[in-house]
């Protein structure tokens, strides 16, 4: 029988190993031209005809089935993004070469969103705990970090007992080979962004038959984020810093167009976080905004690149007026909080930290001194997202049974396309170089710009990834592509776009927007 989420100890592996089950879809209509199905999947395939866990999908077929190739998997980010968003909201953007020749597919993961999402702190935990943290932490800050990490984790194992273990990347990669199987292909064509990218190299590692082929777009480092997570954390602080460090430059250098900082923008940002912990805005509806409420809107707005900074450049000359119609004054929501559980579950289950307080607090304190901008607050901040899970995942107490751990060459797999951004804040550009190197079989494809991913930003990456998809055809190596939208003129159309694209933190793992 399924399970919402089965809270009971996993069971043993049986003494002879069984085959799961296929799920069974049934796909009914779910509006706009999508269909929606429930599929059963092992909740521990240790147990693999045990307990079940239900796996939320969507798909839309094919627009021409004379032209239908196959399966287009759409992989999300976060983790702890729904990839049902992810699919409904991107659809109508994607090429029609894609729409044409593809069924579009995806699922929330196990433990995100719809499947079963896990929630370790309440909407209450999550805001007080993100009230209390700082733009500008205290002296005892490293402390409070730990203390976050650990009340966490304790909530984690309360509610979900040992299955906590059981959201790593590797069962994530299992449940769609069963999903493929439940589709009836041989092989998926697959894009993942940015966390997808990781979960795409594992599916290739595992199955790598499996694979007609592959973009992986904003990729990670997996030999690092896996087996050395504080070799790749640091460079996520590095690259937040500099693509912020770069936003501020150009401030000086346009002040007419920025209208923030008065010719040292970096001086004055510095002063705004400060001056918002001591005195802390009141938002309409409720909420508290300070100087973490600011870098926590920049680090998922700087996504955008520079088509953003002039609407930066307002939002901060705002926020030093106290006004809190600034959309980066705009505390998280509730659906961030649905987001950002899941992420730090996902990421401790996959992550092997070494377990030694001392270490943390090393790389912790170093990692904050060099990125004062947004790294400071983000290191010491309550668990929530990616390169800040550390405090949280030293503490972690429950077997990683769900984690992979290699070798990531996928060795016979299809040619993997991976897209790396120069000046992404995100996923730093080298993790994509290192990707490629990688595999077995992969081609880099770059574009030199500001921001997250590259698919649906640039129209070059956006038409060489549909090709290859769709027709095998890959581009050229070395290809670089320099197409990156320039700064926008401050409209109120733009920065309510801006603003409403971004009022949760879900929102900005999930965009791929082509052609906006």
């Amino acid at each position: 029988m399924a399970t919402g989420l089965a809270v009971a100890s996993p069971a043993p592996a049986p003494a002879h190993r069984a085959e799961p089950r296929i799920p069974t879809l049934n796909w009914t209509d779910c509006t706009g031209g999508f269909q929606c199905s429930d599929a059963a999947v092992p909740l521990d395939y240790r147990d693999p005809q045990g307990p079940t866990i239900t796996l939320h999908m969507i798909r839309h077929l094919a627009a021409d089935p004379g032209q239908r190739v196959g399966t287009l998997w759409m992989e999300p980010g976060g983790p702890g993004s729904s990839g049902l968003d992810f699919a409904r909201d991107n659809y109508a953007d994607l090429p029609a070469e894609l729409q044409n020749k593809f069924d579009i597919v995806s699922f929330d993961p196990r433990g995100i969103q719809t499947s079963s999402g896990v929630a370790c702190y309440s909407d209450a935990q999550y805001t007080a705990a993100v009230n209390a943290a700082k733009g500008v932490p205290g002296p005892d800050a490293f402390a409070n970090a730990v203390k976050a990490g650990a009340d966490f984790d304790q909530n984690c194992v309360t509610k979900l007992g040992d299955t906590a273990g059981l959201f790593g990347t590797a069962y994530v990669a299992r449940d769609i080979d069963l999903l493929r199987q439940a589709l009836g292909e041989q092989q998926l064509t697959f894009y993942g962004r940015s966390f997808g990218t990781y979960v795409g190299t594992v599916y290739a590692s595992m199955f790598p038959g499996r694979v007609r082929a592959m973009a992986l777009d904003g990729a990670y480092d997996p030999n690092h984020y896996a087996n050395n997570p504080y070799a790749y954390d640091w460079p996520q602080y590095i690259a937040l810093d500099a693509a912020m460090n770069d936003f501020l430059t150009w401030c000086d250098q346009n002040q007419s167009e920025c209208g923030f900082g008065g010719g040292n923008a970096k001086a004055a940002f510095t002063a705004l976080k400060a001056d918002l912990d001591a005195n802390p805005v009141q938002i309409p509806g409720g909420g508290v905004a300070n100087g973490f409420t600011l870098a926590y809107r920049l680090l998922f707005n700087m996504d955008d690149g520079k088509v953003i900074w002039p609407a930066f450049g307002q939002a901060l000359r705002q926020a030093q007026l106290h006004d809190p119609t600034s959309f980066l004054l705009r505390p998280p929501s509730p659906a961030s909080w649905a987001q950002l559980n899941p992420n730090t579950v996902v990421s401790c289950d996959d992550r092997a930290f070494p377990t030694s307080i001392s270490q943390l607090k090393w790389n912790v304190t170093a990692e904050a001194a060099a990125a004062p901008l947004l790294g400071t607050p983000w290191a010491y901040a309550p668990p929530m997202y990616d390169q800040n899970s550390a405090p949280a995942c030293v503490q972690w107490p429950v077997e990683r049974v769900s984690r992979y751990t290699g070798s990531y060459r996928a060795a016979g797999s299809a040619p993997i396309l991976v897209i790396g951004t120069t000046h992404d804040p995100d996923t730093p550009y080298q993790d994509a170089v290192s990707l490629s190197r990688t595999f077995d079989n992969a081609e880099l494809l770059t574009f030199d710009a500001q921001g997250h991913t590259a698919f649906g930003r640039s129209a070059c990456v956006t038409a060489a990834t549909a090709t290859y998809l769709a027709d095998l055809t890959l581009p050229k190596p070395g290809t670089v592509c320099s197409d990156e939208i320039p700064p926008a003129p401050v409209t109120s159309a733009n920065v309510a776009k801006f603003s409403a694209l971004r009022s949760g933190a879900s929102d900005a793992q999930e965009l791929i927007r082509a052609g906006s």
